[in-house]
């Protein structure tokens, strides 16, 4: 079988990765043509564009990059028909793959999306295109399976969270050789600082997050900063860093503090008690507010559908009320509580396999 796979950001080319693997488990003779990065291509598939080249975040990065956007599109289009795939397997990255999708339907091509757009969270008007343009799609979240098959009679399938198979299969090492490798004191239990990917939040959280540790002088407290992130930002903030290896920091932690996003997921795997923290600019959080409608802003809260990690955002996101919780959690009764419920999430996520369910699926459904 071929298969035309992408991914448009790093989490993708992970994913993607993991799926490429398992259709080869299905078929030896897979042939994958893919946009996404290192991770794909130590699979066997031929990258023909770097996601790097497509990160555009933010309104004016988008509007001033819209002839090359179009210009990718012009290409993508050419290029699918060059190779003539089987079918078409979309990872997340909705802007550009929803417009891929619905060109694909015309060319009679099957499209398989996996990891579905966050439209549970904004954009819902999406679901309309979705439902024209998408074959098969498969959900990650079991929240999202009963969004759209009893809110909008849409049948998807979930699969489970790949991200169980990847932290399961990770292999943290020795806690004495990671300590010595990133010059950590060797008598101090590590707290880990997650304070996002882009440069305006991390900025911000990065200082409130220093200050809060100023009260723990007992702990070591190390940022997992993402690795193109310029290290000016971090100092003179008196914190240690560890680059591009937050797994690892995850794995010899006891408590972290972390900024919103699929790292509260990561953190409660890696069996981690923590708090959510998350500042932005009075008008952003209130455009925020008007667009994102959802009782909770973590995808452990999401997931279990009730407050087990703290949230704290905008004015309640300071040292004074991140140290009361970050001393509840390393001294009191609140860590062991989030640790009894990471064993439901877990649950709910579905198990394990999840990419070799998706293969199974997409090989199945292209032979038939």
């Amino acid at each position: 079988m071929k298969y035309y796979i992408i991914a448009g950001e790093a989490s993708g080319d992970l994913h993607a990765a993991n799926l490429i693997k398992s259709l080869k488990k299905e078929d030896a003779n897979t042939s994958i043509r893919a946009w996404g990065g290192g991770r794909m291509k130590t699979q066997g598939a031929t990258i023909v564009k770097h996601y790097r080249d497509l990160a555009f975040m933010g309104f004016w990065e988008v509007a001033k990059n819209l002839r090359t956007i179009f210009k990718n599109i012009r290409f993508c289009k050419e290029d699918i028909l060059a190779f003539q795939p089987d079918a078409v397997i979309l990872i997340d990255y909705p802007g550009f793959n929803l417009r891929i999708a619905k060109w694909a339907k015309a060319q009679k091509i099957p499209v398989h999306y996996y990891i579905s757009p966050q439209v549970w969270a904004w954009k819902e008007n999406r679901v309309a295109l979705m439902k024209k343009v998408i074959d098969y799609l498969y959900v990650i979240l079991p929240f999202e399976k009963t969004f759209f098959e009893n809110k909008h009679q849409l049948a998807v399938d979930f699969v489970g969270h790949p991200l169980l198979d990847e932290i399961a299969q990770f292999d943290a090492g020795d806690a004495e050789i990671f300590r010595t490798t990133h010059k950590l004191p060797k008598d101090k239990p590590i707290v880990a600082l997650l304070p996002g990917s882009r440069a305006q939040e991390v900025s911000k959280m990065v200082r409130i997050m220093s200050d809060t540790a100023k009260e723990f002088p007992e702990y070591c407290f190390v940022i997992g900063a993402a690795p193109h992130l310029n290290e000016t930002l971090f100092e003179n903030l008196g914190l240690h860093i560890v680059k591009n290896d937050t797994y690892t920091l995850l794995s010899h932690a006891h408590a972290a503090l972390v900024t919103s996003g699929t790292a509260t997921l990561e953190t409660a795997l890696f069996e981690v008690p923590q708090i959510v923290c998350y500042k932005t600019s009075a008008l952003s959080y209130a455009i925020g507010k008007q667009v994102v409608k959802l009782p909770y802003i973590s995808l452990v809260n999401l997931i279990l559908n009730q407050m087990v990690v703290p949230e704290r955002l905008q004015r309640n996101c300071n040292p004074n009320q991140l140290s009361s919780d970050l001393s509840e959690i390393l001294h009191g009764s609140v860590g062991t509580a989030q640790l009894e419920a990471y064993k439901a999430l877990k649950t709910k996520l579905g198990g394990s396999g999840a990419s070799d369910q998706t293969a199974k699926l997409i090989s199945q459904r292209t032979h038939a």
